[in-house]
């Protein structure tokens, strides 16, 4: 057994050394850890300003209108635009222009949160655009509570009996 292990172990050897990758040359056109220099940095002149970065709810009824908008300006010198917009769950859907937003106007980011979940509402929306300020994270948050159970049938006083006829 121990002959079979040591063969096998040679074998593997043998092989890794045969099929090893050739050298490289200092002038062979690869990185060799050379340092390499950084494209030029692209600064956008579009800029994009938010009226609030927080969106709450409060306490709502399950069910209820789970809408909410985001309005924002272009601050900038060159058209904003919106490349990806991005929920952190399927139950947080945003809608974002598609259309770029001029210098000096204002657009708006739709948010629908499913007030069918109940429980505690805290999810962020990703915005993805050319701003110089990047990547913007906008949240919504609160509380979503239970509809009260409706009854099947209406709760009726103990029935006396069957009516009683009059005899006349």
């Amino acid at each position: 057994m121990k002959k079979l292990i040591l063969t096998l172990g040679l074998v593997a050897g043998l092989s890794a050394l045969t099929f090893a990758q050739e050298g490289h040359s200092a002038n062979d056109g690869h990185n060799h850890g050379a340092a390499q220099t950084a494209p030029p940095v692209v600064t956008s002149l579009a800029d994009i300003k938010l009226d609030k970065l927080t969106h709450d709810y409060g306490n709502i009824k399950q069910g209820d209108n789970g809408e909410c908008e985001f309005k924002f300006t272009n601050n900038g010198k060159e058209p904003l635009v919106i490349t990806n917009c991005m929920g952190s769950c399927g139950c947080t859907v945003p809608q974002c222009p598609k259309d770029p937003i001029l210098p000096g106007k204002t657009g708006l980011i739709k948010v629908k949160y499913d007030t069918q979940r109940v429980g505690g509402i805290y999810k962020t929306v990703t915005v993805n655009s050319n701003a110089k300020s990047g990547v913007i994270t906008l949240s919504i948050k609160g509380n979503v509570e239970a509809k009260p159970v409706e009854e099947a049938f209406p709760q009726n006083k103990t029935s006396q009996g069957a009516p009683l006829e009059k005899k006349g």
